[in-house]
Order: structure tokens, then C-alpha cells, then sequence
């Protein structure tokens, strides 16, 4: 894995030293070479610089940014797992390898097959290529989103990089806060694509490239890939039988191609069934033992070092398990700005880089099962959702509307015997939206989001626009549970479960695969009715059925349990100093983002103890470690 920066630049006043600079503080995406390649065209000048974590070819001659003759220059952050494939399709037609690498593999065959060449690749990668005869610069990211590719484009400068934090070493970029973008922060924990924290600052859109014409200094952004027209299309008429096998099927191909690497490779280990999937298939017929970590706590409530030793135990893997103490977790809380510098309020990051810490003195790359829940239909928002639906749908549409507008002139913090229920007041808020908006979207934009737009509104000192989080109108799939599984593999997925794992992951140079992410099951479970997804009142139930050929149902069936951490246990105790510091009414006034006073009251009622506000506290204390990192230092 690697990081990748560069720039454009019409005024012709950036040299060498501002793109090592911007390569150079992505060290940690790799530190086992930097380079960097200055080309001065007549109308602008194109740098493409290159952090190495070598992992496939570990000599010289795989070094990045790498050339095809006169023809063309890459920097590239990925893998592509069938390279082999595509160079014996080269050879073929005449093309010779010097290395053993995929970077170089994706060159040539850009240069037999051009951009269409994106639609081979099995992988995940984002990367620049420089064509030199057409003048034309490509950015390119992959399917789902697992690599970050960010730009900025203002006054004739176009920068691109793997993470935000290359921006800031540009001497022109302007830090200038985007508070719709923040409102999106408030609401959902995360700032989805293609929107970031900054103004003239976007992320590009999973599945999509950029197409830069330098002589025209203008671009052009174009998608090769949606999981909506895969969901669009008719639904296949198998059986569960065939569906299941057929998956296996894929599985066994997607988890090996992850497997493929000149260094050590592990897997993360849980021990519920995503992650147990994983294991088992890979251990499957093999002789050599896996290598699979896990971290665990001593607190036994969110504790799964145990599950993840019994699984272990029954498939003969590898196994490492370490349990960090309570102090080791909140020494990573200082570092998550630097680590996600972009406001991120998602605390199984922390869980997620102490894990990632352990395998990294093992091995340099590490499987993880990210994406089973959004493709196998694993969460239970998904029927809670469906659930809300349901009994809306049961209200004649004249009463919904009376009965929403008469809930909206109640303050439910003074009714009787509920406004000591310390959550009640905004699950009020969220169903008063609901019968507003009976659509299964904005049922399910209610159920997952953090803060209402109300809430967040309070917070903000400034007003917002609304922004949408994705567009819907290009899905046609009628089947409700598909249609969430759907926008959650374009928002949640994308925006928060991915970024968690390449920023925990690269912060310790480990490299983190997502088999489950093969685009290839995706595909094909997107075409599957979803009575089939969730059956017999089993959510995952194709996943679970394969994972219950490999291991018994007695070591796998119990609750659902995630990453969590004692959130409101350490607002309380060990981190009250932060909020005392980063809440202080002086401080959040001079920064005229927040409402100082809504802030003071969500605070005071929490040190009367109310937990209502836990999280929306640790997204304001978040943020604001975020504002001092970046827009102070």
C-alpha cells in the first residue's frame, strides 16, 4: 500500500520541494521509498509524487512514480490482485515485463486498452497517470471506495492526494470550512463523498475517474462503475442451494487473490461471522496456518477475544490475541486528528488502530472483513427501518399528517414519566420526520443518523444547506431491504467503515485488503431477492450458512457485539479534562462555528448526568481537536 500527492499548476511557481512536502507527510502510508517526478509543460507544471510500502516486486525497479518509455508516468496506491492475468494478456500482444509489480502491468495496459482498461482490474487502488503525448492526466479510484483519492481546484492549481493532510503543505491551498459539509458531519459521524470539510476540496466519487486535458486546463468527471446497476437489474431465479454454492465459489476466488504478496499476510479475527467467514475459507485445504489477530479488553462487555479464540482454536490458525488496557486506548485518542484529518467521530477507530498495531509487528498485510453487512444484509437498522415503515404505512394518511403536526407542538422533555428517559426527546424528533417523509430513505436516513437536522442545526452557529448523502434517483430496485443495503454500500460503507480501515491501518504502515469487497460478489448478491438475505428471522442468512459448514453452530451463534469502547464511562472520568478544555465557552466563541451556548447546555446537562448527548459531545470534542490540529497549528 502507498500514498500518492501531486498538483497542477497553471501559475508555474511550485517546485520540487512543495511536492516532497506533500509526498513526504505521507510517510506512514510508506516509508520504504519516496519519489518524485517534476514534468514542465508549456501551459502548467505536473508533479506526481509517491510514498512506497512495498509489497509485491520489493526490488528498485518497482520504485514509483515508474514510466512507460515517453509515454506515460504512474503513482499509484493499491493492488491489483488478477495483474497476472492481464500481463499474460500483454505479453501476447508483444508487451515485455521488466518487473514483477502490477503498477507496471497497469501501464502498459492503459497503453494497449486506455482508460476501458479500468474495467479489468480486480482490486482496489487509486492512482494518477500522466499520458504524455495528449497532455492528459488520469485520476482514477476504485469501485467501492477502499482507496481515498482527494482534489482541490481554485485559482489555476489543481491538487490531488491519498489524504487531506497533503494540502496544507501547499502554499496557496485555503483552509476555508465548508459548514454544509460540517452539517453532514454532525449528522452521520462522517462527511460523505464527493463533499470533504473544505471548500473547493471534494473527494472523488468511488467508481469514477478524472480525465484532466492540460492544454485546455479543464477535466471532466466521468463513472465506469455503480453498485445501483447491478441492483436495477432483473433478480436472478436460483434456488438457495445454487446461490449458496455460487457464492462459496466466489468467496474462495476473492479471499485468495488477497493472499497474493512478496511479504506476510494475517487476518482480522472477531470471531462473529464475517470475519470467521473469512478465516475458514482461507484455512480451507491449506497446510500453512493462517495468521489471524485479534484485541481484546478487559472489560467483558465489550470483550470478543474469547469468540475469536474459539474460532481460532477450531480452524488451527495462528492466532495472536493481545488485550490492551484502558490507558493504551485513550493514548490514541491525542493522535485520531492527525490520523483522520478530516473530522471523523467513529470511536471504533481507536479499537481499530490498536489492532492494526498488533498485527503490523507480525505482518504487512492484514485481511478484514469490512463490507459483509452492507452486501449480506447484516445490520439491524435495516429492520428497524422496515419496521417503521410498516406501521406508518398502517395509519390512514390523513391522521399521519394530523398526528405528526400535533406531536410537533409538544416539547416531549415535559411530558410525565418520559422526560427522564434521557433519549426519548430526539427519537420524538426523528418520528415526527418519519410521518413527515414515510419513504423507506428517509425512515432509514432517521434510523442511522447520529443527530437530527434539527439538533445539528442548534449546534452550528451558522445556517447550512442540507446536503443530500446520495442520490436515489437513479435506483429502481422496488424491494425495500435491497434498497437499504444499497445506499448503505454508497454512504456508510463507503464514507465511515472504509475510511476507518485505511486510516488505522496506513497509520501504522499495514496494509488492509477487503476480500468481501471483490466487486464480483457484489455484483452477483446485489441480483439476489432479498428473501433470501434475511431468512427464517436470520439476518446474513446466505453468509451464516456457509460459515456453519466450517465451523458449528454452537461456537458461532451469539449477539452481534462490533468494536465499542465505554464512550460515556470516559467522558466522565478520564477525558473530562478535554472537555473542559476544548468546550470552553472562550475558545468556541473566537471560532464562531458553534452555537457557545447550545454547547454549554449539552455539556451542563451531561455533568448533571444525562447521557442523552454522549455522542454528539464526543463529535464536538472531536471536531475541535480536529480545528486545533489543522486550522490553528
Amino acid at each position: 500500500m502507498c500514498g500518492i500527492a501531486g498538483f497542477v499548476d497553471y501559475k508555474k511557481k511550485s517546485d520540487l520541494d512543495i511536492l516532497k512536502n506533500m509526498t513526504d507527510i505521507l510517510y506512514h502510508r510508506g516509508p520504504d521509498f519516496g519519489g518524485y517526478e517534476i514534468i514542465k509543460e508549456k501551459k502548467a507544471i505536473i508533479a506526481l509524487g509517491h510514498r512506497r510500502l512495498s509489497i509485491l516486486d520489493l526490488s528498485h525497479i518497482a520504485h514509483q512514480p515508474m514510466h512507460y518509455k515517453d509515454v506515460s508516468l504512474i503513482a499509484y496506491n493499491g493492488e491489483i490482485y488478477n495483474f497476472k492475468e492481464i500481463r499474460k494478456e500483454l505479453e501476447k500482444e508483444g508487451y515485455d515485463f521488466i518487473s514483477n509489480s502490477d503498477t507496471e502491468v497497469i501501464l502498459k495496459a492503459f497503453d494497449r486498452w486506455g482508460i476501458e482498461t479500468i474495467n479489468r482490474f480486480n482490486g482496489m487502488f487509486a492512482f494518477a497517470l500522466y499520458l504524455k503525448k495528449e497532455k492528459k492526466l488520469f485520476l482514477v479510484r476504485d469501485r467501492s471506495g477502499i482507496k481515498p483519492l482527494y482534489y482541490y481546484y481554485k485559482d489555476s492549481v489543481f491538487l490531488f492526494s491519498s489524504e487531506l493532510k497533503s494540502f496544507h503543505q501547499f502554499p496557496s491551498f485555503e483552509k476555508k470550512i465548508d459548514i454544509n459539509a460540517l452539517s453532514l458531519y454532525f449528522q452521520y459521524g462522517y462527511i460523505s463523498e464527493p463533499h470533504t470539510i473544505f471548500k473547493d476540496t471534494c473527494k472523488l466519487k468511488s467508481g469514477h475517474y478524472i480525465e484532466f486535458d492540460i492544454d485546455k486546463e479543464s477535466f471532466e468527471i466521468k463513472k465506469y462503475w455503480d453498485v445501483f446497476d447491478f441492483y436495477n437489474k432483473e433478480k436472478l431465479e436460483l434456488g438457495e442451494k445454487e446461490i449458496i454454492t455460487h457464492t462459496e465459489s466466489l468467496f474462495e476466488s476473492a479471499f485468495n487473490y488477497r493472499l497474493i504478496a512478496d511479504v506476510k499476510v494475517g487476518v482480522f479475527l472477531s470471531g462473529g461471522y464475517d470475519s470467521s467467514a473469512l478465516t475458514a475459507v482461507l484455512q480451507k485445504d491449506k497446510t500453512d496456518k493462517i495468521k489471524t489477530f485479534t484485541i481484546g479488553f478487559y472489560e467483558e462487555e465489550f470483550n470478543e477475544a474469547n469468540y475469536a479464540k474459539e474460532v481460532a482454536s477450531y480452524l488451527g490458525t495462528n492466532h495472536t490475541e493481545y488485550y490492551c488496557t484502558q490507558k493504551e486506548a485513550l493514548d490514541i485518542i491525542p493522535s485520531l486528528c492527525r490520523i483522520y484529518d478530516e473530522p471523523f467521530s467513529d470511536a471504533s477507530s481507536i479499537p481499530t488502530i490498536l489492532v492494526s498495531r498488533i498485527a503490523k509487528e507480525n505482518v504487512t498485510v492484514a485481511l478484514s472483513a469490512d463490507g459483509a453487512d452492507e452486501v449480506f444484509g447484516g445490520y439491524d437498522m435495516y429492520k428497524d427501518a422496515m419496521r417503521y415503515k410498516e406501521t406508518i404505512e398502517k395509519i390512514m394518511p390523513l391522521f399521519q399528517k394530523m398526528l405528526s403536526k400535533s406531536m410537533s407542538l409538544i416539547d416531549p422533555s415535559k411530558i410525565p414519566y418520559l422526560k427522564n428517559y434521557n433519549t426519548f426527546p430526539r427519537k420524538y424528533e426523528k418520528l415526527i420526520s418519519m410521518l413527515d417523509h414515510s419513504d423507506i430513505e428517509n425512515i432509514f436516513s432517521q434510523v442511522v443518523g447520529i443527530n437530527t437536522l434539527k439538533d445539528t442545526r442548534a449546534v452550528l452557529k451558522k445556517d447550512f444547506i442540507p446536503l443530500e448523502i446520495v442520490d436515489t434517483d437513479f435506483l429502481k430496485e422496488e424491494d425495500d431491504f435491497n434498497r437499504l443495503l444499497a445506499i448503505h454500500y454508497k454512504t456508510f460503507l463507503n464514507g465511515d467503515i472504509l475510511t476507518k480501515t485505511d486510516r488505522a491501518s496506513m497509520s501504522v504502515s499495514l496494509e488492509a485488503r477487503e476480500p468481501l469487497l471483490d466487486y464480483r460478489i457484489i455484483e452477483f448478491m446485489a441480483r439476489i431477492d432479498s428473501k433470501h438475505k434475511f431468512k427464517y428471522h436470520q439476518s446474513k442468512y446466505i453468509l451464516k450458512e456457509i460459515v456453519h459448514k466450517y465451523i458449528p453452530k454452537k461456537i458461532m451463534q451469539r449477539p452481534k457485539q462490533g468494536f465499542n469502547i465505554p464512550l460515556e464511562r470516559w467522558l466522565r472520568n478520564d477525558l473530562k479534562e478535554y472537555l473542559r478544555n476544548y468546550l470552553d465557552p472562550v475558545r468556541l466563541q473566537e471560532e464562531q462555528l458553534l452555537n457557545v451556548q447550545k454547547v454549554s447546555e449539552i455539556y451542563n446537562a451531561f455533568l448533571r448526568g444525562k447521557s442523552e448527548y454522549t455522542e454528539l459531545l464526543w463529535q464536538i470534542l472531536i471536531f475541535e481537536m480536529w480545528y486545533e490540529e489543522w486550522l490553528k497549528s
